[in-house]
């Protein structure tokens, strides 16, 4: 599980980051550019990963737990992650990726390895 708080924590522990609002939800952005949206209410993540990030990232968990965007916005790689059903782990790769999209070469490679 991982709490509301802990999302925030983590999203704002990438370089540069920061936090604004963005209609109902609190929008996570990197050199201006959002790479997720956080519900308190619902509890839950949207994350920015491409098409197959999106598919491979579904398959690895229960819909209940992850799964696309309703209507256009999850045709274009946008996913929800519900934060009660998920772990520390599996969440923290899904918004690393979704860092990673949208940073810059030089900040996203802090991220990655290649192991």
């Amino acid at each position: 599980m991982v709490t509301v708080n802990a999302a925030r924590e983590l999203a704002l522990s990438f370089e540069e980051t920061d936090e604004k609002p963005h209609f109902d939800r609190f929008a996570f952005r990197v050199k201006g550019k959002i790479f997720c949206t956080l519900s308190e209410e619902n509890k839950d993540v949207n994350l920015k990963l491409s098409l197959y990030e999106q598919a491979v990232f579904c398959k690895a968990g229960p819909v209940k737990l992850i799964h696309p965007v309703a209507g256009g916005w999850g045709r274009m790689g946008m996913t929800t992650i519900h934060l009660p059903k998920t772990t520390k782990s599996f969440f923290k790769d899904a918004l690393t990726t979704a860092y990673c999209n949208v940073a810059p070469l030089i900040l996203a490679e802090k991220y990655t390895s290649y192991d």
